[in-house]
């Protein structure tokens, strides 16, 4: 996914190509859901080896459908590092900042992703920023600082340690995209995804069989990682291929509107969660940055790259 740059032409979408980038919002969104209800029972490494491993089994038999499973072993080195970075570490963070932090709140956090990989980018692959996109993250930082202040409390009980492990995965994500730039580019969507999922699964085994539950967690927790699993890693991945594919990968970073406000909505309507001021506008602002960094929204008067 592209981290940064200035798009030539308006955001359009076709009426299918809009349909998928809901679909997929609603299903990142619907993540932190899942992962608030199953985290507190699997705990977090057995849940991500739930949802890596499942993911996996669902996405390397599509590689192989497709003819590309040489593709694990040839590229095994960085596609591990990348199962790590951007799957294993990000999404441990993230099942651990759940026990304790809102759904909505950790589905906001995620928004700084593209963030991150634009200033990664800039500062390793040195990628061109331009003087919008320097603003964009400016802003985007400043978002960030306005949602994350309320909870900056280390105290016992406090959620300060979860609100700096969702920044860390985001983080991780954004290293995770200059990674890939640089040494996946060309390898088809695919082989990244499922060699990713199945070397993160492989990295947390280990520390999932160590941490495995005693008790059975029951069937809602069950359901839950199914579908983290299934709908939220292994479809959700096909989708977002299919729109990089269809409208490409600066277009298709769009979703990252999204996703906050169906986490949110996804926590309100099913874990009573309450949205407030400094979420709305932290979002607000760290989107406006979002924006502003990819070329997605222009600064009034801007009409080319600047």
């Amino acid at each position: 996914m592209r981290a940064a740059g200035v798009l030539n032409e308006p955001l359009r979408l076709k009426t299918s190509d809009l349909t998928e980038l809901f679909v997929l919002a609603a299903l990142w969104g619907s993540s932190f859901l899942f992962m608030r209800i199953a985290a507190p029972e699997f705990g977090p490494f057995a849940l991500v080896e739930l949802r890596v491993g499942l993911a996996a089994l669902f996405l390397v038999p599509l590689l192989a459908w497709h003819g590309g499973l040489k593709t694990l072993w040839r590229r095994a080195g960085v596609l591990l590092l990348v199962g790590l970075i951007n799957s294993a570490l990000p999404f441990v963070l993230y099942a651990w900042a759940l026990l304790s932090i809102p759904a909505g709140f950790a589905a906001i956090t995620n928004a700084t992703a593209p963030l991150f990989a634009a200033l990664i980018a800039w500062l390793w692959l040195k990628d061109r920023l331009s003087a919008t996109a320097v603003i964009g993250l400016l802003i985007g930082l400043c978002g960030v600082v306005i949602l994350v202040w309320p909870k900056i409390d280390f105290g016992a009980d406090a959620p300060g340690w979860a609100v700096l492990a969702c920044l860390a995965a985001t983080l991780s994500y954004g290293v995770a995209a200059s990674v890939t730039k640089r040494h996946l580019t060309g390898v088809a969507p695919l082989a990244i995804a499922a060699g990713s999922q199945l070397y993160a699964a492989l990295l947390v085994a280990p520390l999932a069989w160590w941490h495995w539950p005693q008790h059975n967690p029951g069937v809602e927790p069950w359901l839950a990682a199914g579908v983290l699993a299934l709908g939220c890693t292994g479809i959700a991945y096909i989708l977002f291929f299919r729109l990089i594919a269809s409208v490409g990968p600066a277009r298709a970073i769009a979703v990252t509107f999204l996703i906050p406000a169906f986490g949110m909505l996804w926590g309100v309507l099913f874990l009573d969660e309450s949205v407030t001021t400094s979420m709305i506008a932290g979002a607000a602002v760290i989107l406006l940055g979002v924006g502003l960094a990819n070329g997605i929204v222009r600064l009034p008067g801007k009409v080319a790259p600047d």
